[in-house]
């Protein structure tokens, strides 16, 4: 994975409060009647993408109060002082909500590019068989690619990385014991095992 370039943390807040006050003597400049409300979005998703909800916050909380300092210095007279009070209320939810929003984008873009890490180490580390696999019929070996016959367990073990344990299925349990002498003497449909 390559590593992109990228400012410290204390310069990318510093960058994002810069590019605040920079919006705000352009906004003061071009007086209230000319909104330049949404480009404030700009440096606050900045901060929220690279440092956090937090930091993200406290750009919109500068914006906000660099956006009503504008607003007032450029001669916006409200009828009332709560109006005011109002709009920076409503620029200021705006911010934090793209703040926080932008914060959570880039926390859940992390644990999607981990996951899909954690995916990919996980398709490294399976292997498959495919194709055709030469068996023996009496001895259920297989023939390997150089052409040597071996036990199952031992070719699939270094094939699929699959560890094997041994037991007996019914029947040729049943087979054992009639063989050894300790079973009934023929196969009995529901015959079952002593002991």
């Amino acid at each position: 994975m390559t590593k992109r370039w990228s400012f410290p943390p204390h310069l990318t807040f510093l960058a994002a409060l810069g590019g605040v006050v920079l919006l705000g003597v352009v906004d003061y400049a071009t007086g209230y009647e000319l909104g330049f409300f949404i480009f404030y979005f700009v440096p606050i998703a900045a901060a929220a993408w690279r440092l956090g909800a937090r930091m993200g916050s406290a750009v919109a909380l500068v914006s906000a109060g660099v956006w009503l300092a504008a607003d007032w210095g450029a001669g916006h007279r409200y009828s009332h002082p709560s109006l005011a009070v109002w709009d920076a209320g409503i620029r200021l939810v705006a911010f934090l909500s793209i703040a926080v929003a932008v914060a959570k984008i880039q926390a859940l873009l992390g644990k999607e590019r981990q996951s899909a890490e954690e995916l990919r180490e996980a398709l490294r580390q399976v292997k498959t068989l495919t194709g055709l696999l030469p068996i023996c019929a009496a001895c259920k070996k297989i023939r390997n690619d150089e052409g040597y016959w071996q036990e199952i367990e031992r070719y699939l073990a270094e094939h699929t990385g699959a560890q094997f344990t041994h037991g007996l299925c019914q029947e040729c349990a049943q087979k054992f014991l009639r063989e050894a002498g300790l079973g009934p003497k023929r196969a009995e449909p529901g015959a079952e095992l002593p002991g």
